[in-house]
C-alpha cells in the first residue's frame, strides 16, 4: 500500500454507485459521448441523488471523528468520466459534505487499474467489467445492484454482511458441491473441520475492517459484521475454526441451511451485503444495498 495512506482502510468507489446518475448514463447510451458530456456541463450545479452505496460511504467517513488523530478511513473515486464531465460528481460531493479529497478520471478507460497503485482494499462499482479486473487483480471487488435500500445515514453503526464461501473464504468446498452434490460437500465439510479454508477475495477487507473495530470498546464500535451464509451443521464447525485461525472476529453468524437471506439481512440491518450468488443477490436486494462479487465456481 502506498505509504501515504499508512495503515487506514483505503475504499474506492465509482460515481455510478456513490450517486443516481442513471439519466445521465441513458443519454450516453442513446446519444454517445458528447451528448453526455454536455449533459453533465449543462447540469454541473444541479446535485445528484445519492446512489446505492452514498449511505455507507457517509458512515465509513463519519467514523474518522470517532477517532483523535489522523483519519482512519479513506475514501476516493474512480470514475469513467473524464475530470470535466467530473466537475458535477465534485459539486455534489461537496454540497453533502463528504470528505471525498482524491479521485481517478479515466475518461472512457477502465479506472480499476488504480485500485492497486491506491492500495484499496475495497473497489465498489455498477460496471461488472471493471469489478472482475479488480478482483482478478486480487482487490475485493462488488457490483452494486439496484435495491429499495433507504438513503442516508441514520446514524447507526455501519453493518456488513457477507457470504462464506466464494466471498470471505475460496471456494474450494462450493466446487465440491457443486460437482457432487450436498451429501459429497456435508462430508468433506466434516472430515476437514479443523482444517482452515483458504482465503478468498474478501478475506483482506474483512481483516482490515476487524483491526479498525479493534481501536473501539466492542460494545462502542461504529462497525458491526456478520457472516450470512447457506452453510447448516455440520459444515459450520470448519468456518468458525477459519474464522478463529484467521484472529478475525465476526460481531454475528448465521447458518440458514438454503433459507433465502433477504429477510434475515433486513432484520440485521445490513448497510450493504456481499454474495457471489445472483439468486442471494436477488432475495437480498429486495431489502439491503448489495453487491455482486462475480468470482468463483458460481460465476464460471
Amino acid at each position: 500500500m502506498p505509504s501515504g495512506f499508512g495503515n487506514k482502510l483505503v475504499i474506492a468507489i465509482s460515481s455510478r454507485a456513490l450517486f443516481d446518475l442513471d439519466d445521465s448514463h441513458q443519454v450516453y447510451q442513446d446519444e454517445g459521448l458528447a451528448a453526455y458530456a454536455q449533459y453533465q456541463i449543462d447540469r454541473e450545479d444541479e446535485v445528484l441523488k445519492p446512489g446505492e452505496a452514498f449511505p455507507m460511504v457517509q458512515k465509513l467517513l463519519r467514523i474518522n471523528d470517532r477517532l483523535e488523530g489522523e483519519s482512519r478511513v479513506e475514501v476516493l473515486l474512480l470514475s469513467r468520466n473524464s475530470a470535466d464531465t467530473g466537475l458535477r460528481v465534485f459539486n455534489s460531493i461537496e454540497h453533502y459534505g463528504l470528505n471525498i479529497t482524491r479521485a481517478a478520471f479515466s475518461g472512457g478507460d477502465s479506472p480499476y487499474r488504480y485500485v492497486s497503485a491506491f492500495g484499496c482494499h475495497l473497489f465498489l462499482s455498477t460496471d461488472a467489467e471493471d469489478v472482475r479486473s479488480a478482483l482478478e487483480n486480487g482487490v475485493a471487488a462488488a457490483t452494486l445492484m439496484s435495491s429499495s435500500s433507504p438513503q442516508g445515514d441514520d446514524g447507526t453503526p455501519l453493518k456488513f454482511a457477507f457470504d462464506g464461501d466464494a466471498v470471505l473464504f475460496s471456494d474450494e468446498s462450493e466446487q465440491i458441491y457443486k460437482s457432487r452434490g450436498l451429501e459429497a460437500f456435508t462430508e468433506n465439510e466434516k472430515s476437514s473441520a479443523k482444517q482452515p479454508l483458504t482465503g478468498g477475495p474478501f478475506k483482506a477487507f474483512l481483516s482490515a475492517l476487524h483491526g479498525l473495530q479493534t481501536e473501539f470498546e466492542a460494545t462502542a464500535s461504529p462497525i458491526r459484521t456478520a457472516l450470512v451464509t447457506a452453510r447448516s451443521a455440520p459444515a459450520h464447525e470448519r468456518v468458525i475454526r477459519t474464522l478463529r485461525a484467521w484472529n478475525i472476529r465476526i460481531d454475528e453468524s448465521l447458518f440458514l441451511g438454503g433459507l433465502e437471506k433477504g429477510e434475515f439481512l433486513k432484520a440485521y440491518g445490513a448497510d450493504v451485503f456481499f454474495d457471489d450468488q445472483k439468486l442471494h443477490c436477488d432475495s437480498a436486494g429486495q431489502h439491503v444495498a448489495t453487491g455482486h462479487v462475480p468470482h468463483g465456481v458460481a460465476n464460471n
